[in-house]
């Protein structure tokens, strides 16, 4: 992989979470059927949706991405304690949108300064799958240290076997695809997912879009796998509605990390957000030189 190729996939990743989470956004929570009744086939970046949202505005899937990010670079590495106050900053500013399960971990962070609570059921949300990207992005060159990180800042919100295990192996699947991979060599990786859990099979596809962990993969991978560009797969992805803003910003980040940047529709990034799309384009920049990958001369 040449460093212009590598950037445009990491590139791609981060800015297909964007698009994803504020293209789903607006048909979250309603189903198929509501989201055909009254968009036809939801595809552009509207805002609106129970949230309110302007055009282009993301949720808490970029938002708390982005925080994470700040804290790596801030640390020019790993700090922990870096990272939880980030995310106490991002509640403290009255975030759009917060999960429960979110709410809670922040706030037993703030009450003991513990940065995990005990395993539970009630963790086995998407929270933690969905802003994992910065740690991806900083540790392409280290394994172990991707591991780690990604279940450190997971288990600030949310400690549970399948959330760390979907968490790890889409963070897989985007490394993969940044080094060079192919469908066919993420594919693996959602098998062995699929092999260790059984809950995570996703074919025959069961039609369930929640923020469960199991239901939000299942989503993904079986609308990541069954088409062939960014645009489908994001679009397809979303229309299942649900928890739209999530599995869309997932299923971006792979479908980016696929494709790369320069496949995403002009049409919306002309859309988000512009604070956020420099940003995104300034952390790529810095967490890939976190990662020790080359990078192309321009950047």
């Amino acid at each position: 992989m040449t460093p212009e190729r590598v950037r445009d996939r990491a590139l791609g990743a981060y800015l297909g979470l964007a698009c994803g989470d504020a293209l789903g956004a607006t048909v979250e929570f309603l189903t198929r059927r509501e989201i055909a009744h009254g968009y036809g086939v939801h595809r552009e970046i509207i805002g609106g949706g129970w949230l309110r949202l302007r055009p282009g505005q993301v949720t808490d899937d970029t938002e708390m991405s982005l925080h994470l990010g700040r804290a790596i670079l801030a640390a020019q590495g790993w700090d922990l304690t870096m990272v939880a106050d980030e995310f106490v900053q991002w509640w403290r500013g009255h975030p759009v949108d917060i999960g429960n399960t979110t709410r809670r971990g922040i706030g037993r962070y703030i009450n003991s300064g513990s940065f995990a609570g005990p395993v539970a059921e009630s963790d086995a949300g998407n929270g933690a799958a969905m802003r994992n990207l910065p740690v991806v992005l900083a540790t392409l060159g280290d394994d172990a240290a991707f591991e780690r990180q990604t279940l450190e800042q997971a288990h600030i919100t949310h400690n549970n076997p399948l959330s760390d295990a979907a968490t790890l192996a889409l963070g897989h699947m985007v490394r993969a695809l940044i080094h060079g991979g192919m469908i066919r060599d993420v594919r693996d990786i959602a098998n062995r997912l699929a092999a260790d859990h059984r809950v995570f099979r996703f074919s025959p596809y069961r039609g369930r879009s929640t923020a469960y962990i199991v239901d939000t993969v299942q989503t993904v991978l079986h609308f990541y796998f069954e088409t062939d560009g960014i645009e489908n797969c994001i679009v397809e992805t979303v229309n299942q509605g649900g928890d739209a803003d999530t599995t869309g910003a997932i299923a971006g980040m792979l479908a980016g990390a696929t494709y790369g940047a320069s496949q995403l529709p002009p049409r919306w990034l002309r859309r988000l957000d512009p604070a956020v799309k420099s940003e995104i384009e300034a952390q790529t920049a810095g967490l890939l030189g976190l990662s020790g990958m080359p990078l192309p001369s321009a950047v």
